[in-house]
């Protein structure tokens, strides 16, 4: 399973990027608003920065305004998968992109069955929110499994990138589940490192190291 973040923070994702475990970046209008930054400056550095996928998310939602959009985010670098919400026009716009070759991250999926219609109108990702269907009262993880039930199945080869994370039981889920991509949290990577043994076997070793004798 790939790891992407979650984050439009560059300095996050240079960080992230020199643990050597990511794979790509996810950004949308909030993440982008928190730095205070234009959004094709934003996106242009994460592209420099990391060369696996970079989602960046139309501002419109009509037809037209999101095709338009689409193109000028995909001629930002190679890397760019355009993210497009999961409404009726949006579907529309997919298809055409997808046949121009633009890959697309179809977002804000809540259900198995948005998630089919997404795959059929030839999504590169679908991002299933887990923790907004929790904060609800429902099993968000339960939502990816059905959707790669469903895939699977049919033979859908759109990629399916667990979103909205809150906790590294999310990630360990969507890896048993085998779920294609999580995107996380800057502070959900560091969780993801820390373990209280770990820390603790750590402390024994330096405080049993200064007992080691110095060579004469």
């Amino acid at each position: 399973m790939q790891l992407f973040i979650d984050t439009a923070d560059v300095q996050e994702i240079r960080e992230a990027a020199e643990l050597g475990v990511l794979d790509g970046v996810t950004t949308n209008p909030s993440l982008v608003a928190k730095t205070g930054r234009p959004m094709r400056e934003c996106l242009e550095e994460i592209c420099s920065i990391v060369p696996g996928p970079v989602s960046g998310e139309v501002l419109a939602t009509d037809f037209d305004g999101m095709l338009a959009e689409a193109r000028e985010l995909a001629a930002i670098a190679p890397n760019i998968v355009v993210k497009i919400p999961l409404i009726r026009d949006g579907l529309r716009v997919v298809k055409i992109l997808t046949d121009e070759g633009i890959k697309t991250n179809v977002t804000l999926c809540f259900s198995p069955l948005q998630a089919v219609l997404a795959a059929k109108a030839g999504a590169t990702y679908i991002s299933p929110f887990v923790g907004r269907l929790d904060d609800i009262g429902h099993d968000g993880m339960e939502i990816v499994e059905q959707i790669l039930e469903i895939y699977g199945n049919y033979g859908y080869e759109t990629k399916v990138l667990v979103a909205s994370v809150r906790s590294p039981n999310h990630v360990l889920t969507a890896l048993r589940m085998g779920a294609d991509v999580a995107t996380i949290p800057f502070n959900v990577i560091g969780q993801l490192i820390k373990h209280p043994l770990t820390d603790v076997g750590l402390a024994r070793f330096i405080a049993d190291a200064a007992k080691i004798p110095s060579a004469s």
